[in-house]
């Protein structure tokens, strides 16, 4: 469980927005953005609760776009509004983008190059590690057994069976909502 959000107490200043979303677009330049966001906005600035992190998550995910930038938007739409949101997107994909195309132009140059691949191996690595950690850290937290059943349904069908995901969470979705509905039901009427 994460500590009350502070930054519902304070104002948090553009600069800071910008300079926040400026490290997790740094840092996440091989892949990983969730966890670094989580790592940011939850655990060290404490702007969102886990809760609030996993709904908003969702939202970015539903939303046309980009997940980070979504997220980059709420975070910043929440706190400072419209500029909030800009100066949230302009930190996450601002430098960073131009990173990425001088790291392009040099993987075009430098890229069969065996260091550069063991290199490129690690980042990724790095990010699976990353993206697996985020994934035990809230899993921690599900004390409801149905969400996790349908997780690990999803995972098996999608990551070993290899089912397209899309028809996949079109059946799973209504499935899981009709368990948690009659499992609320169920619960309101034993208690």
């Amino acid at each position: 469980m994460t500590p009350e959000p502070l930054a519902a107490k304070q104002q948090v200043s553009l600069t800071t927005l910008f300079v926040v979303f400026f490290r997790i677009g740094i840092s996440s330049l091989g892949g990983s953005g969730q966890a670094w966001l989580y790592r940011e906005i939850v655990q060290k600035e404490r702007w969102l609760d886990e809760q609030e992190f996993l709904s908003a998550m969702t939202l970015s995910q539903v939303l046309p776009g980009a997940n980070p930038v979504n997220m980059a938007l709420y975070v910043g739409q929440k706190y400072r509004g419209g500029l909030g949101g800009i100066a949230c997107v302009l930190g996450l994909i601002g430098i960073p983008f131009f990173i990425i195309l001088i790291l392009g132009g040099l993987y075009a140059r430098f890229g069969a190059s065996t260091i550069v691949r063991d290199v490129m191996a690690g980042m990724i690595a790095i990010g699976v590690s990353m993206v697996l950690q985020l994934g035990v850290q809230l899993a921690r937290n599900i004390r409801d057994f149905v969400p996790a059943i349908f997780a690990a349904l999803i995972f098996i069908a999608v990551g070993y069976l290899h089912w397209p995901m899309i028809p996949v969470v079109l059946v799973l979705t209504p499935l899981s909502i009709g368990f948690e509905y009659f499992a609320a039901r169920k619960k309101t009427s034993d208690g």
